[in-house]
């Protein structure tokens, strides 16, 4: 059982995608799939065109771009170049946050629900803070399988830092899983806390990672925060019985990962890039080139837009809806 995931690096910063290709190709996939096309997430980012065949802006990400001799092509933005990180900066604000912040705005999230401060740490002056060592307590009329349950979603989330702490997104420094911080990770403590067996466990630590979400624009950066899902999933199963989940498990997990954590223009709702201007001829035979309906409006996130709306299961109803079905005020009024 234990030899199953033995090629994964599960607790180093930079996951290698050649460790999950030999635990299994099909976990690979899964990773890279994206359900709302039917092929793989694709780089969306000209970062890596220099690489050659396969690496340009919309070329799928496919596991031979990514392993073997291109096995490090893939890595946490701390060991990106300066020169890649501020052009990233520049063309998409990527900017990551500090893990102390992830933490204080977590926290304002569970203050809210919680009605009290200071339920899983405190926080110090030196952006430092001490975890709670008691079992978390809930208020009355909510239980610790309403906590599990609660929808969180990290919006533009790159590698993934509010919905799991594995390092500090902005140094690479590993944080003890005692002292994890993301939204994902304060679930899976309340679910240790609260079962005894595996199965139980299994149950709940699922049921956690169907209510945590997140989209990002860059393939690269959607990976490394499904990975980082993954990894803590599988970091907190070793913790609590001292032994790996079952590969099977284990891809059970990434499934729910691949829906969860999706490639999407947050702004409109779409796959990125996929809008497009239309072509039309008039009676006469003119041509006029219009564009996208809903790029065309005020407010972006709206229903007209003719690229591919990005689509999320609805683990409750067990079938895909899309994301823009859930916003308020989606026809721009």
């Amino acid at each position: 059982m234990a030899n199953e995931l033995a090629s994964i690096n599960v607790g180093c910063v930079d996951v290698l995608e050649d460790g999950i290709m030999r635990a299994s190709p099909e976990l690979l996939d899964t990773l890279l799939r994206d359900h709302t096309t039917g092929g793989n997430i694709f780089w969306a980012t000209n970062d890596y065109q220099a690489l050659g065949e396969g690496y340009g802006y919309n070329d799928y990400i496919t596991p031979e771009l990514i392993t073997g001799e291109h096995g490090h092509v893939i890595m946490p933005r701390i060991y990106k170049t300066k020169t890649i990180q501020t052009k990233r900066k520049k063309d998409k604000a990527e900017i990551f946050t500090p893990a102390w912040i992830c933490n204080a705005q977590v926290n304002l999230i569970d203050g809210a629900w919680f009605g009290r401060d200071g339920v899983f740490n405190t926080e110090h002056e030196d952006n430092t803070w001490t975890t709670s060592s008691e079992p978390i307590t809930f208020p009355e009329g909510k239980t610790w399988k309403d906590y599990v349950r609660d929808t969180r979603l990290e919006i533009t989330c790159g590698e993934g830092p509010y919905m799991t702490s594995r390092y500090d997104a902005t140094t690479g420094v590993i944080i003890p899983l005692s002292d994890r911080i993301g939204m994902l990770d304060r679930k899976l403590r309340v679910v240790g806390e609260n079962t005894a067996t595996s199965r139980q466990w299994l149950y709940w630590a699922k049921e956690a990672l169907r209510a945590t979400y997140g989209y990002e624009w860059q393939g690269d950066s959607l990976l490394l925060a499904r990975e980082n899902m993954l990894m803590t999933f599988i970091e907190y199963y070793r913790d609590k019985f001292g032994a790996d989940p079952l590969l099977k498990t284990v891809a059970d997990a990434a499934y729910i990962v691949s829906w969860n954590v999706w490639q999407m223009d947050g702004l409109k709702g779409v796959i990125p890039g996929s809008c497009h201007d239309v072509t039309e001829e008039d009676i006469f035979g003119s041509t006029k080139v219009k564009p996208c309906p809903g790029c065309k409006q005020k407010f972006p996130l709206n229903n007209k837009h003719n690229g591919i709306y990005t689509q999320i299961m609805d683990w409750g109803e067990g079938h895909p809806i899309t994301f823009i079905s859930l916003c308020k005020n989606r026809n721009g009024k």
